[in-house]
């Protein structure tokens, strides 16, 4: 791995969380799941369907689930430069991209 991979991957570490409030919870991983089973959000696949394909020439770096927010945060990089897609849970609707 490169260093430059190496200090994006730690700055996003340290990413401010979707929300204001608080940040995501360690057991985000488990409240997505029920949250999808209980059938209050789209599943991880689903989202990601509808928006890689809208950000073509970027390298997809991974999700993260925000539970209170309800919002997944797509991570990405191109030519160095990280960019998050904020995307709302239930409805699948891009929310922000910084």
């Amino acid at each position: 791995m490169t260093r430059v991979a190496r200090l994006l991957l730690a700055a996003l570490a340290v990413a401010t969380p979707l929300t204001a409030q608080a940040a995501p919870r360690r057991d985000a991983q488990g409240e997505v799941r029920k949250d999808m089973r209980e059938g209050k959000v789209s599943s991880l696949r689903d989202i990601e369907r509808r928006v890689l394909p809208a950000m073509s020439g970027m390298q997809y770096l991974g999700p993260e689930y925000d539970p209170t927010a309800m919002a997944y945060r797509l991570k990405f990089i191109r030519d160095g430069r990280v960019v998050f897609v904020d995307v709302d849970a239930r409805s699948g609707q891009v929310l922000n991209q910084r």
